[in-house]
């Protein structure tokens, strides 16, 4: 199973001048490649061959400007984009309910302000620095401490306030013969509710008042500076905002890390082979609990926590099954 390993790079960081000049080359490569992408489109309504639209760009200053591997990747990227684009399209002309809307091609990032993703194959990361604990970036002076011996690729991601270096690794998947059932319900109060099929076991409750007390006091704080803002600056944005934002999905990501560790380690503690999961896809369009609870239950990342208990699980040898 693939994994990753994150290191934050905040504006006081030393790598941050030299992150933040790649990832502005990168989006400006982006938005070349998407311009070619759109016209083609536009003119011909299907979607520019890749292996065209590289010999287009492998000799611009655009593409020359970041390490060849590196370019190659983002507009790989950008081509993954557009096949799921005109995927969606096939599969809502069938299925109209599976979609909330009607899928948009890929747009530009913003002129200056607008940042993309750096992807480093494994190809583009220095051999010998990993064999020292160094993850060295091609053509960089960008080097991170890792664990890893064994790096599948490594991601520069822009985010909001910071940017975040992920490192991606393989672990192998554990097996287990156990047979025992549990079963999770989702809920606010409550996070988390679990149960198993062996009698004399108690339930496994997770309280889901602390990210209650997050989300209150984000809302609270965010509604005081974005109303400060329309009064002196008639804006919505700004840094102490975008860290207010970055610092609650830090918080909210590091509890559901820690809730969804608690429950795989009670579930190897009871032997449980199988997890089952209740879970619905629209579930947070149709919900209705009045106007304070809907605001609860829809800014709790439920998806975001199903995702972290299944890979945990399964790195464990227990299977997971999603239920509606």
């Amino acid at each position: 199973m693939k994994l990753v390993e994150r290191h934050f790079i905040a504006k006081n960081h030393p790598l941050w001048s030299e992150i933040d000049q790649k990832a502005f080359l990168s989006k400006n490569l982006f938005n070349l490649a998407n311009y070619h992408y759109r016209q083609h489109f536009f003119q011909h309504h299907q979607k520019l061959n890749f292996n065209q639209l590289y010999h287009r760009l492998s000799q611009t200053p655009d593409y020359k400007a970041l390490p060849t591997k590196v370019s190659k990747q983002i507009i790989r990227r950008l081509d993954s984009a557009w096949i799921s684009y005109f995927q969606a399209v096939k599969i809502g002309q069938k299925h109209p309910e599976n979609f909330l809307g009607q899928p948009k091609i890929p747009g530009y990032k913003q002129k200056t302000k607008g940042r993309n993703i750096l992807p480093y194959p494994h190809s583009a990361i220095s051999k010998k620095a990993l064999k020292t604990g160094i993850c060295h970036l091609s053509m960089s002076e960008i080097k991170i401490p890792t664990s890893q011996k064994e790096i599948i690729e490594a991601r520069i991601v822009p985010k909001s306030s910071c940017y975040v270096i992920e490192i991606v690794y393989e672990k192998a998947e554990e097996t287990t013969h156990h047979q025992e059932i549990a079963g999770i319900d989702l809920g606010v109060n409550n996070l988390m509710a679990v149960t198993t099929n062996q009698t004399g076991v108690r339930p496994l409750l997770i309280k889901g008042r602390p990210l209650k007390a997050i989300n209150t006091f984000y809302n609270k704080q965010r509604s005081c500076l974005q109303s400060q803002l329309k009064i002196k600056e008639n804006q919505n944005q700004s840094q102490r905002l975008k860290k207010l934002t970055h610092k609650r999905n830090c918080r909210v990501e590091n509890y559901l890390h820690t809730a969804s560790r608690r429950v795989i380690d009670w579930c190897q503690q009871y032997q449980i082979g199988i997890l089952v999961i209740g879970h619905n896809a629209a579930w947070k369009q149709s919900i209705n609990l009045g106007k304070r609870n809907n605001q609860q239950f829809l800014n709790i990342p439920h998806y975001r926590l199903i995702e972290m208990l299944t890979y945990k699980a399964q790195l464990k040898g227990i299977k997971v099954v999603i239920s509606r």
